[in-house]
């Protein structure tokens, strides 16, 4: 398939790194916060960085027709998007709330769905330049800022090793408190942003349960990264995983873990 291809990847790697560059020159400014509707905060990063990824997924010759699904943009109306088999699912900024504390925990988030199945996904940290990407077919690859590129495989937990879980203090509650109780050796850990679901995808953690709002462009690109791993996104108490392009775009509640923990 055509997101399997070098040059395809090659390209959206290039994208990222991009895309870094234009939020860390604002990162480094007296920048401005504006706050949407919902009170979450919106700053120039956030728009300059949905442009450039924009201009480059309406600049690809694909033999499909994509939608593309961003935080920033104006939602189409479910009637017009179900009618897309193939969909990008874009965060130009997610972890918009940690940018603006400056702690660094914020992300770029692309990812590409069929008949709402992840099949590829990109992440970068910009901080730290490392890049992830997930490909159906390929498995999952982390690329440092060095330039090394190692492939991602999520390993089984030890006996008696220590579970460690990713929790939020701020979303904490009692669902989430019912899954820290069922590992009694267990470790809390706590990041921003999508980054939650790349250090399990990388083994820094165990699991991540999100028993909290988050909506389809939160996780598609990450969700990827973890599947292509060897592990899942499954919605709370079922095992299915995580659908995108829905009528709803507001995720279920979900755990991220390896497929078979």
């Amino acid at each position: 398939m055509f997101y399997q291809d070098k040059k395809f990847i090659d390209g959206f790697i290039t994208l990222v790194q991009e895309c870094n560059d234009i939020i860390l020159n604002i990162y480094k400014t007296d920048f401005d916060v504006e706050y949407k509707g919902d009170e979450s905060p919106l700053t120039i990063a956030d728009k300059k960085c949905n442009d450039h990824i924009c201009r480059y997924l309406n600049s690809l010759k694909l033999d499909h027709d994509i939608l593309i699904i961003s935080e920033e943009n104006k939602q189409m109306e479910y009637e017009n998007r179900k009618n897309y088999d193939w969909v990008w699912l874009v965060d130009p900024l997610d972890g918009t709330k940690e940018f603006v504390k400056k702690n660094g925990e914020f992300t770029v988030n692309i990812g590409l769905c069929y008949k709402g199945i992840h099949k590829f996904g990109i992440v970068s940290i910009p901080v730290s330049n490392d890049i992830y990407y997930g490909v159906e077919g390929l498995g999952s690859f982390k690329l440092s800022q060095y330039g090394s590129l190692r492939k991602l495989n999520m390993e089984d937990i030890k006996e008696n090793e220590t579970v460690k879980l990713i929790v939020s203090k701020s979303h904490m509650n009692d669902l989430t408190q019912k899954i820290i109780n069922q590992y009694p050796k267990n470790q809390l850990v706590s990041v921003g942003s999508s980054i939650k679901l790349l250090w399990v995808a990388e083994g820094k953690a165990h699991i991540y349960p999100r028993i909290a709002p988050t909506s389809e462009w939160d996780t598609c690109a990450a969700h990827a990264v973890v599947k292509y791993a060897g592990g899942v996104v499954l919605q709370h108490n079922t095992d299915k995983e995580l659908v995108y392009n829905k009528e709803n775009i507001l995720n279920p509640h979900f755990i991220v873990k390896k497929l078979k923990f």
